[in-house]
């Protein structure tokens, strides 16, 4: 149960982190890929609060597998960011270590769960 509570509390930080990502981006006048971001972001932590309620060990898996898959995708905006100049390298790389942290800790649980099933 403890490594729920690290995701947990990660996932939220990283939340926070993409919020202030997001509102940056707008200062700088870049919308539309923003917005995807800020919705792929904060998505994880969602999933990963509604896995807590999840109905079964199955449900559970589940809803991890869509956190990880909008991890996934956090993690394109993120590159193409950066790629198009929105994005300087210390502000990707310090906000990208976090995405792949968050890939590898949701790959962990989702592992140690179907293992657990």
């Amino acid at each position: 149960m403890e490594r729920e509570n690290v995701i947990k509390e990660k996932s939220f930080d990283f939340a926070l982190r993409i919020v202030k990502l997001y509102k940056y981006l707008q200062e700088k006048k870049e919308f539309v890929l923003s917005k995807q971001l800020l919705r792929s972001g904060t998505a994880v932590g969602a999933l990963v609060r509604e896995a807590e309620q999840a109905e079964s060990k199955k449900d559970f898996i589940h809803k991890m597998a869509i956190a990880l898959k909008e991890a996934n995708e956090t993690q394109y905006w993120l590159e193409l960011l950066f790629k198009s100049g929105y994005l300087e390298e210390s502000q990707f790389s310090s906000i990208n270590a976090d995405s792949i942290e968050m890939l590898k800790l949701l790959t962990s649980i989702i592992k140690t769960a179907k293992r657990n099933l």
